[in-house]
């Protein structure tokens, strides 16, 4: 379900005038409207930095994002991926109030303890719809990595699920997880 130009933009504006106040939401657009994302927990935050140094280090040539807004007016969707990674010539070509996600090669989410369905639900169709071609969903509570891949719109055609303690590959790169920490 696309939500209308009008209506985005105008979401859009709130989202902006909300993440402005003293304790900082992060704001995503999805299909139901607004969504208020929760603080990250410690492993958590301590994935996704194992993650960015893992991406950075194989690739030099891309840039990793974190908590950056990626948005597509089009389809009415803002999202706030964990990570983001893009080739470093894209850079000075995206806007500046949030990435072009037809640019974006790979999107990682650690998936909430709160809410994990926004992840493995609501961003699997806002992903694919977006043309995304790789997405890795990171879970501290079940302990594993799933690689989705080849979108077709609504859903990815294609999904790998590795355990923790894995190297998963996702793409051109190889991820250890080894060291991902978990959820108590």
């Amino acid at each position: 379900m696309s939500i209308d130009a009008a209506t985005f933009a105008r979401l859009r504006e709130i989202a902006d005038e909300l993440s402005q106040l003293p304790m900082k939401p992060r704001m995503e657009i999805g299909p139901q409207g607004l969504v208020m994302m929760m603080s990250p927990t410690t492993p958590h935050g301590l994935t996704a930095i194992y993650l960015r140094r893992q991406l950075e280090q194989q690739t030099p040539d891309r840039f990793v994002f974190t908590d950056t807004d990626m948005q597509d007016a089009v389809l009415g969707r803002m999202r706030v991926p964990d990570l983001v990674v893009l080739p470093t010539d894209l850079l000075d070509a995206q806007p500046e109030e949030a990435i072009n996600p037809h640019d974006v090669e790979l999107v990682i989410e650690v998936v909430s303890k709160s809410n994990p369905e926004n992840d493995y639900r609501d961003k699997v169709a806002d992903y694919s719809a977006m043309g995304i071609p790789l997405y890795l969903i990171v879970d501290p509570g079940r302990g594993t990595a799933q690689v989705l891949s080849e979108p077709d719109g609504t859903r990815y055609r294609e999904a790998h699920t590795y355990d923790y303690g894995e190297k998963v590959p996702v793409g051109r790169w190889l991820i250890d997880t080894g060291n991902f920490p978990r959820y108590r």
